[in-house]
């Protein structure tokens, strides 16, 4: 299986991204083919809502969306990785799936998996209620099938996520794939 991960996390070395380090781990161990996509740090654009694509493409905008678009389309799982920020998604995660816009009918015929994997120095049980309801939001309207999350709670630096477990279950969403 292709899988392409998003990464939404401003800071490189982050817990989120150690997170999508160890999926990718099991992942590659398992056989599949895994790549990683640097959301944060593309020149993305935020939707302006102009419609002018049709909801199918392309988008009148001209910055890196057109390769996650061929990476994403040419995948057969999408993994979401963000940072916990202020109960949702990194604004840089959020960015991209805004422009999905353009081609929400092709990911929506595709029937893609999914998993998402999200770090919060918030421990609290309720520290990821917003993101997972969007996530499940996302899963529904998408057409995409949720193989799983890794929702680390308490991993607020990375030396704090890298002596949690959510490493090994990391590890283990990708290698269950």
């Amino acid at each position: 299986m292709k899988i392409v991960i998003l990464e939404g996390s401003p800071n490189k070395n982050g817990s989120s991204n150690a997170l999508a380090k160890a999926f990718m781990q099991g992942a590659a161990e398992a056989g599949h083919t895994v790549d990683i996509l640097d959301a944060a740090h593309a020149d993305i654009h935020p939707c302006t809502g102009c419609i002018h694509c049709g909801y199918e493409g392309p988008c009148v905008q001209k910055d890196d969306v057109e390769k996650f678009r061929a990476a994403i389309l040419a995948a057969d799982m999408v993994v979401f990785v963000t940072p916990l920020y202020y109960y949702g998604m990194s604004a840089q995660l959020k960015t991209l799936i805004d422009r999905f816009c353009a081609f929400n009918s092709s990911i929506q015929r595709k029937h893609m998996k999914s998993a998402i994997i999200s770090a919060a120095w918030n421990a609290d049980g309720w520290t990821f209620d917003a993101l997972e309801s969007h996530y499940k939001t996302l899963v529904r309207y998408l057409n995409l099938q949720d193989m799983g999350a890794v929702w680390g709670r308490g991993c607020g630096t990375p030396s704090m996520t890298k002596n949690s477990r959510y490493m090994h279950e990391a590890y283990e969403l990708g290698k269950s794939l």
